[in-house]
């Protein structure tokens, strides 16, 4: 099954820059792996965090969501990836179910979230 995953930080504010979501784009992968789910594609502006998954046909999708959000915003705090505020996100989520023919559009909204929200665009 694939999944269009989208979740905000807290109060929607702008707490990713470039160092965290280049830090968030590797470690959301790595985490999605070890719950037996493939992150086709992950977009990431200062507010907010979109990912397409291929999930196995067995899954605890709010066990993986908490894990997503939850180590993420553990490690990027622990390890000062987050420069000013620490990395908080808002309580829940938004998932969506996507036919295996929407996939390249999908994946091609998703890898181009600065165009679609640019008031949100990461600036370094």
């Amino acid at each position: 099954m694939y999944v269009h995953l989208t979740w905000t930080t807290f109060r929607n504010r702008p707490l990713i820059d470039g160092g965290c979501a280049k830090f968030l784009r590797q470690f959301l992968k790595s985490v999605a792996s070890r719950y037996g789910a493939d992150a086709i594609d992950v977009g990431i502006v200062s507010d907010h965090i979109h990912m397409l998954l291929m999930l196995p046909s067995v899954i605890d999708i709010p066990r993986l969501v908490q894990g997503l959000k939850g180590a993420s915003a553990r490690v990027a705090n622990r390890d000062k990836i987050v420069r000013g505020e620490k990395l908080r996100w808002a309580r829940g989520y938004d998932l969506r179910s996507v036919s295996p023919q929407a996939l390249p559009q999908v994946s091609h909204y998703i890898r181009n979230q600065a165009q679609h929200h640019p008031l949100s665009r990461i600036h370094e």
